[in-house]
């Protein structure tokens, strides 16, 4: 992918695009996914980085979500079960399955949760990912050698899905652009066109680059903006009332002896209200999650001091070494943009299903959801934009459209694996070019060679895409990120023929964003 013909695509076109997606995180970009698989011409504006909000900050797990069947939505659950599986059919080198285990501390704790994991696992269907069994406290022990033995019964194992978000989204655009699709970041839009008649019938965009502007025809105008989606509606309609009651999470990212085993954690009552996870993830533990109902949405979120501490006692209720703010190596919060009712001010109970809503001007916003049904969000959605759009009626395909990168991976390739079909490619620069295969940390595998293609292939244009999204070291270890940006700024400024000025502002910016993600030891 490259930016630079993205644009001139987006530019030059003066017939109207069957549709243009407003938002390049998951619902976007699946959208634009769908679209093009059917043959619609797509064009989708993302105003910074694909998945620089929510998209990119989840828990990683492809889910049918536990508390939900608590809550008795039957349906949610057993939709996002269908569509784990799905996912890891499509995207076998970013899906695999990961064992969860629930401690039990009381007697009745391993049948009670045993019971309601098994309903779960029968609702999979024949999308299912391993069986759900009781543990005895020995194997409760073997699976988590680091759990809090006192008081310690068993526990009860059962299987879901776990991924990296941002690596998935980029494989997306990148599957939608081979599709046909037209995707360009870094363009924002700044307000909607409208025909004699006053319905939607295109944007306009500025290149945040250039600072250029240009009008953007369309048949139909979808708003996959998440938590920001009510902002482009009030484009439309400056009276129009909210839909989302936002909420955050966030996550704390710990080494990998918190959590030395192949086995996650699931801790199923927390005192918000919610499940908490411990996860190994990319060979070190992330725990999460809050849900704290904030006023507006940011667009970098930052964790506030009272969620670390819920999220650190939390922790060490449940692990023999509890862990301290001096272990913590990066927090990062995300925006769950849910969908309102009454006050919103229990965000824990809002619904996680999508809305599709269509506003007077004709402007259809997608929003609500989560990552692990964005392919059954983008399909309902695309449904309806084509009525409202009146084009030609075109079956959904993505139920067994492979996403780019997709094989059966043969040999050992380490972090690679995560790049799939792609990660040859990535070898073989490394292989051209010697300076390249050295790591930028040695705290981090990543090199240099990832750099250069996530400049080449995947559109990045920022040290911060490069070290957030298409690596996860700011997410992984912020402290090594910071020493990292210097060498990926020049990497990146030599590739797209940048000076030093841009070098060193560069780091600047990302050491403002970066520093949201460390915590001090210290309250």
């Amino acid at each position: 992918m490259n930016r630079t013909e993205m644009l001139l695509r987006a530019l030059d076109r003066r017939e109207p695009w069957d549709i243009v997606v407003i938002g390049g995180g998951a619902s976007g970009v699946g959208v634009a996914v769908d679209a093009a698989s059917r043959g619609y011409d797509v064009l989708l504006l993302e105003q910074h980085d694909f998945g620089k909000g929510t998209s990119s900050r989840s828990t990683k797990l492809v889910h049918g979500g536990v508390r939900y069947l608590e809550q008795g939505n039957i349906s949610l659950v057993m939709e996002a079960l269908k569509e784990r599986g799905l996912l890891r059919q499509n995207a076998p080198h970013l899906v695999h399955d990961l064992a969860f285990v629930v401690p039990s501390y009381t007697w009745w704790e391993s049948p009670f949760y045993g019971f309601g994991l098994k309903v779960y696992n029968m609702l999979s269907g024949r999308y299912r990912f391993g069986p759900t069994t009781r543990l005895s406290r020995e194997e409760t022990l073997e699976r988590l050698p680091t759990i809090k033995t006192e008081g310690l019964k068993g526990g009860v194992v059962y299987y879901d899905g776990q991924f990296d978000d941002s690596r998935l989204l980029i494989n997306l655009v990148t599957t939608a652009a081979e599709q046909g699709a037209t995707l360009v970041n870094y363009v924002g839009v700044t307000g909607l066109q409208r025909d004699a008649d006053g319905f939607i019938n295109g944007v306009v965009a500025v290149d945040q680059e250039s600072g250029q502007q240009f009008d953007v025809p369309a048949r139909a105008v979808i708003n996959a903006t998440g938590a920001f989606c009510d902002h482009v509606r009030q484009m439309a309609d400056p009276d129009a009332s909210r839909l989302i009651a936002p909420s955050q999470g966030i996550h704390l990212v710990f080494d990998r002896s918190f959590l030395p085993g192949d086995s996650a954690i699931m801790v199923p009552h927390t005192s918000d209200g919610r499940v908490m996870f411990a996860i190994p993830w990319h060979d070190h533990t992330l725990v999460g999650t809050t849900d704290v109902p904030v006023a507006e949405a940011p667009l970098e979120p930052r964790a506030t001091e009272a969620e670390i501490d819920f999220i650190l006692e939390t922790a060490g209720r449940y692990l023999e070494r509890p862990p301290t703010r001096a272990d913590i190596l990066s927090v990062f919060a995300g925006i769950r943009p849910l969908v309102r009712a009454g006050n919103g001010g229990n965000t824990a109970a809002l619904s996680r299903e999508h809305t599709i809503h269509i506003d007077n001007s004709g402007l259809l916003t997608l929003t609500g959801g989560k990552w692990t049904t964005y392919r059954n969000m983008a399909e309902d959605c695309v449904n309806q934009a084509a009525t409202l759009a009146q084009l030609e009626d075109r079956p959904c395909v993505t139920r067994t459209l492979a996403i780019h990168g997709a094989c059966t991976l043969t040999e050992a390739l380490g972090h690679l694996t995560i790049y799939g079909s792609d990660a040859a490619a990535i070898r073989e620069l490394k292989y051209t070019d010697p300076t390249l295969a050295e790591p930028l940390n040695a705290a981090l595998p990543y090199t240099g060679a990832e750099v250069i293609w996530a400049v080449r292939h995947e559109m990045a244009r920022t040290v911060e895409d490069v070290l957030a999204r298409r690596t996860r070291a700011l997410f992984l270890n912020a402290r090594a990120a910071l020493q990292m940006a210097p060498h990926v700024a020049a990497l990146m400024a030599d590739e797209l023929k940048y000076d030093q000025g841009w070098q060193r502002a560069e780091v600047d910016r990302f050491l403002q964003i970066a520093a949201g993600y460390v915590v001090s030891e210290g309250r």
